[in-house]
């Protein structure tokens, strides 16, 4: 059975009398432009959206177990961005706006786990993004499950499960899996329980929960949101982004969350020239006269290449010229990557941990901890934790060619690819199908596009693009360094010609 998707307004809902037409609130399809322009009418408040929200998650989340803690202050926090609106010192277009923080970004008011038991103090601060989401009114409604150490400690981890959360569901089949780290994120948003979430990424943790649970992710260039206060497993990969259900919604989000932090030196190569108001740059023909690259990945899965073919003929019919491409180097990448993670992960969570006394220090501590604990190892081991322990220091001369190897192919892949074609950016299959839950398989990746732009440190925006039955297919588009804004607008144009997004079904299982 079908959940509804639009509350009923009630005196909670609805500030003074209002026309039959604005009497319900939908938020799957309210964008929050379209929920600005209700508040500033009268029509709504940020503690009704709020409100709306938490009745919505206390009346789905059993289903799928996105939720791992809930803020507090939330109610407190959408009064007072009502107060900014009635004194008109409203403060953004995040101002009054509920997000979800994957649970890996520290927050004074909850609790910051990764996933695991072992961090169960309150970090000390806010991360540098927090902050700026704060800074531009939004309204923390708390936060969302993840897979345990942004899927880091396993080879044969299962998506979307952590010892704090246990397993969230895929809001569409819900024995089917969530994919990738950010999963909380990406299972709340499709099923409306908060209009943003921010997830993080360090290859597809983002842009994966976002095409298999059928929403907008958007991974931003690496130093443009900084990463102080996040969990880590790489500064050369790892960044911060929204995922929301509209293109519009991601962009606003992006805008606020953006910025140098002194704390991350990552974020000082952001250049002047950087938009500001990533929202105002989308325009509804944005792909009239662009010329797309396509990376079909095809002959993995026969509904993925179907969903590329349509996306190919929207694009066409839309104006732009395609391009058919294959990215090079792509085993050399591949081969280097991951060797090239382990021991950053090593300084890197090393170095956080620090910042949380009274649980473990460093990985031996971790791992001690998880065989200690009667949930942490239930459902499958600690091998990559096990090989950072040992991992050489990021000084290692093999260490280093490794790294070199993998961001420089990554980037000439993206960059050669570009100017050859003269592309203004290229579009890939973002996900297969998503697969079923299983424990002793692990995950169950077909096919994914995001190593490109994650390795190389470029942007990446997965969009609703088509579906396998009931399951959602999402498209990628990413272009060079700092080019957040084009991919967003091609994005955004995409996303408005295919009207590919359906809200989920919460169906149990389908054969």
């Amino acid at each position: 059975m079908r959940l509804p998707l639009v509350l009923l307004a009630t005196a909670a809902l609805v500030a003074g009398p209002a026309p039959a037409s604005a009497s319900s609130l939908d938020l799957d399809g309210s964008t929050i432009p379209d929920l600005q322009r209700q508040m500033d009418r009268g029509r709504l408040t940020a503690v009704a959206l709020t409100k709306a929200y938490l009745n919505r998650i206390e009346a789905v989340d059993g289903k799928i177990h996105s939720i791992v803690a809930l803020n507090d202050r939330a109610l407190a926090e959408a009064a007072a961005s009502d107060a900014r609106r009635r004194a008109g010192r409203g403060l953004s277009p995040l101002d009054g706006i509920p997000v979800l923080l994957k649970d890996n970004v520290d927050t004074r008011a909850m609790p910051t786990t990764a996933g695991s038991r072992a961090l169960r103090s309150k970090p000390a601060a806010d991360a540098h993004l927090v902050d700026r989401l704060y800074r531009g009114g939004a309204v923390i409604l708390g936060k969302v499950n993840l897979s345990e150490w942004a899927n880091f400690r396993s080879t044969r981890s299962s998506s979307g499960w952590s010892g704090v959360g246990g397993q969230t569901a895929n809001p569409f089949v819900l024995d089917r899996n969530p994919c990738g780290s950010s999963s909380g994120s990406g299972a709340a948003i499709a099923a409306s329980l908060a209009q943003v979430a921010i997830g993080t990424e360090t290859d597809g943790s983002i842009v994966c929960p976002s095409g298999a649970n059928g929403i907008v992710g958007h991974k931003p260039t690496l130093g443009l949101v900084s990463r102080s206060g996040v969990v880590p497993i790489s500064a050369e990969q790892d960044t911060a982004g929204p995922m929301t259900r509209h293109v519009i919604d991601s962009a606003i989000t992006l805008s606020v969350i953006q910025g140098r932090d002194p704390s991350d030196a990552a974020t000082k190569g952001i250049p002047a020239t950087q938009p500001r108001d990533y929202a105002s740059l989308l325009k509804p023909d944005a792909l009239r006269g662009a010329r797309i690259g396509v990376w079909r990945l095809s002959g993995a899965d026969s509904a993925v290449d179907r969903v590329v073919s349509d996306a190919v003929k929207t694009l066409r019919a839309r104006g732009a010229t395609v391009v058919d491409v294959d990215l090079p180097y792509q085993n050399e990448i591949g081969e280097n990557e991951f060797a090239a993670l382990v021991p950053e992960f090593k300084r890197d969570l090393h170095a956080y941990l620090a910042t949380r006394p009274g649980g473990p220090d460093t990985f031996d501590e971790l791992i001690a901890f998880n065989r200690q604990d009667p949930v942490e190892l239930s459902k499958f081991g600690q091998e990559i934790f096990e090989q950072a322990a040992v991992a050489p220091p990021t000084t290692d001369p093999t260490y280093l060619k490794q790294r070199a190897t993998a961001t420089t192919l990554a980037r000439r892949s993206i960059d050669e690819t570009l100017a050859a074609q003269r592309l203004d950016a290229i579009m890939a299959p973002t996900n297969s199908p998503a697969w079923k839950t299983d424990y002793a398989a692990g995950d169950a990746f077909v096919l994914g596009s995001s190593g490109p732009a994650a390795v190389s440190g470029y942007p990446n925006i997965s969009v609703p693009a088509g579906s396998a039955g009931p399951l959602p297919i999402g498209v990628s588009f990413f272009a060079g360094r700092w080019s957040d804004a084009k991919v967003l607008a091609l994005a955004a144009a995409f996303e408005r010609a295919a009207d590919a997004r359906k809200a989920p079904e919460f169906i149990p299982t389908i054969g």
